[in-house]
C-alpha cells in the first residue's frame, strides 16, 4: 500500500493526484465490503457541492466519502483540512443525491485520509447538522 500511496502523491498534476488518491480510497473501501454507487457526484450549477465517492455499505447505509491526501502530517494532517464550508458543500450535494431516491436510506459521512502512515478510514466523521 505504501508504494501506491507514494505513486498517488507523486502524480504530476493536482487533478491526477486527486484521482489517484480517490482510486486508492475506493479500493480500500471495496476491500472492506462497500460497493460504489457514484464517483465525483456533483450538483448542477455553480456554488453546489461535490462528493468524491458515494458508496453502499453491506447493511444498506449510503456512505458519502470525502477523500483527503497530504504528503506531510504538518498543519494537522489531511483530516484537519476539511473546513466547515467544505462539509456544508458535501452535505448539500448529499441532500441533492438523496432527493433522487424514492425512499431515504440510512446514511453517513466518512472521510478516507491518505497520509504517509497509510490510509485511515474515519467512519461517521461528521454529520449533516
Amino acid at each position: 500500500m505504501g508504494f501506491l500511496w507514494k505513486a498517488a502523491a507523486a502524480a504530476s498534476t493536482t487533478k491526477q493526484a486527486g484521482d489517484a488518491a480517490e482510486t486508492l480510497a475506493l479500493e480500500h473501501l471495496q476491500r472492506a465490503g462497500l460497493r460504489l454507487l457514484a464517483r465525483n457526484y456533483r450538483t448542477p450549477g455553480r456554488g453546489g457541492g461535490e462528493i468524491d465517492l458515494v458508496m453502499r455499505a453491506p447493511d444498506g447505509t449510503v456512505v458519502f466519502v470525502e477523500v483527503r491526501q497530504r504528503a506531510s502530517l504538518s498543519h494537522g494532517g489531511a483530516a484537519a483540512s476539511i473546513s466547515a464550508a467544505k462539509r456544508r458543500r458535501i452535505v448539500f450535494a448529499a441532500r441533492h443525491y438523496l432527493a433522487r431516491l424514492a425512499t431515504l436510506p440510512p446514511c453517513r459521512f466518512d472521510v478516507v485520509v491518505l497520509e504517509p502512515g497509510g490510509p485511515q478510514w474515519l467512519q461517521a466523521a461528521f454529520d449533516a447538522g
